[in-house]
Order: structure tokens, then sequence, then C-alpha cells
């Protein structure tokens, strides 16, 4: 019974404190404009497949490097060709 008078008064003030946070993000514009970031994913997947089809362009030019990474993990190696893949 005791703790409760220490965790009430603390509960209010993080209570208090969470709609003061709250109010600030409103009123400084946060939720202004909850589209861009959206759409912006979808624009970043575009560029990155245009980036894509343009190294692929240079890797088919003759005396090109022919060492090619995986697109997903793009620093990660590639296993040698004599290893056994599962």
């Amino acid at each position: 019974m005791e703790s409760l008078y220490f965790l009430v008064p603390c509960a209010l003030i993080f209570i208090g404190l969470a709609i003061k946070v709250l109010f600030w993000a409103l009123n400084s514009g946060q939720y202004d404009n909850l589209d861009t970031e959206a759409h912006r994913i979808l624009f970043d997947a575009e560029q990155s497949k245009s980036a894509e089809q343009s190294k692929n362009a240079e890797l088919a030019k003759p005396g090109a490097q022919t060492h090619q990474t995986n697109s997903a993990f793009p620093n990660a190696e590639s296993p040698a060709p004599d290893s056994k893949n599962p």
C-alpha cells in the first residue's frame, strides 16, 4: 500500500509528460504530411532498380569486370565457385 504513494504520482507525472510531448508534436507539424514518407519508400525502390540496371549495362560492356554481387546483400561475399551449396 505504501508503494502506491510513490507509484501513483510517478504515473501521473509520466502521463502529463506524454501528453505534453504529444501536443508539442502536433503543434510543431510532425503529423502534417503522413503520405510523403509512405510514397518515398516506393520511389527509393524504383531508383535502386534503375541503378542496378545501369550497373548491369556497365557489366555487359566488353572487358568489364564479370564478378557480380548478390543484389540483396551487396557487401556480402559470393561463395567460391567450387563450393557446394545445398
